[in-house]
């Protein structure tokens, strides 16, 4: 699957451009995992790619 950057999910997320911390995803992503994930540290939904920002994986992939 593509990897979205974290300024590429928050402005579709928005819809604009945000001015801030994209650590602030971040926090959004964790609260996210543990809502939706099995085992949240070891997630399998919302994968992490180093450097880049995150990946959605489906049951399929």
């Amino acid at each position: 699957g593509y990897a979205f950057t974290r300024d590429e999910m928050i402005e579709q997320g928005l819809g604009y451009t945000y001015v801030g911390l994209a650590r602030t995803l971040d926090s959004h992503i964790k609260n996210i995992r543990r809502k939706i994930e099995p085992d949240h540290k070891s997630p399998l939904y919302i994968q992490t790619v180093y450097g880049i920002g995150y990946k959605l994986v489906g049951e399929n992939s």
